[in-house]
């Protein structure tokens, strides 16, 4: 088992259309607070991230924000985090973010959410780290993703054993469970070279 302290979780800066998005946001802080976890996230007080943050915080959990400088001046800065790093831009946020962490959860939530997970997939599929990253699939927000991944598979483009490192999971204890028994595939080479003729 892996041992985690901080975990990272990637969600979206709106609440979303569905009240069981702040619930299970809300459900995922507590969890992290219970096990005796800090959170760390993208530090704003707004939408599924505030939820997260809160929840954590009334838990008693170490929760640590890390926000760009242009966010914080629209005033999104969540004001009672335990540590709030304030960076210069979206690149050193996602980087710090990765390196405060010992795994990933992945909300509900936009273009940003997205792209915070599959730069930390692809780091995975490239070696740079071997934490696991889940998606906590909240009214099967999820499933058409995991489908477009199966499809890259089946078609050639991610090896199935890098496919695995996206997982899936039902509630936040299952996630944080996945976490703790994650181990990344022992593939050294992650793109089959094609033998001229």
């Amino acid at each position: 088992m892996n041992t985690i302290e901080n975990v990272c979780v990637f969600c979206g800066a709106n609440p979303g259309a569905r009240p069981a998005y702040a619930e299970t946001a809300r459900e995922l802080g507590q969890a992290i607070a219970g096990r005796g976890m800090g959170l760390v996230y993208g530090g704003g007080k707004v939408g599924l991230m505030g939820v997260v943050a809160d929840a954590a915080l009334a838990g008693g959990a170490t929760v640590q924000g890390v926000i760009p400088e242009h966010l914080m001046q629209r005033e999104l800065g969540h004001g009672s985090v335990s540590k709030l790093h304030v960076v210069a831009s979206m690149h050193e946020r996602k980087a710090l973010m990765a390196k405060l962490s010992d795994g990933f959860i992945v909300l509900p939530g936009g273009f940003g959410t997205m792209e915070e997970a599959f730069e930390v997939l692809t780091w995975s599929q490239l070696g740079l780290h071997r934490k696991g990253v889940v998606f906590l699939d909240v009214n099967g927000f999820w499933s058409r993703l995991m489908e477009t991944m199966d499809g890259m598979a089946e078609e050639g483009f991610v090896r199935p054993e890098h496919r695995l490192l996206a997982m899936l999971a039902e509630t936040p204890d299952q996630a944080l469970d996945m976490l703790a028994a994650f181990r990344p595939p022992e593939v050294t080479r992650w793109i089959e070279r094609v033998a001229q003729a």
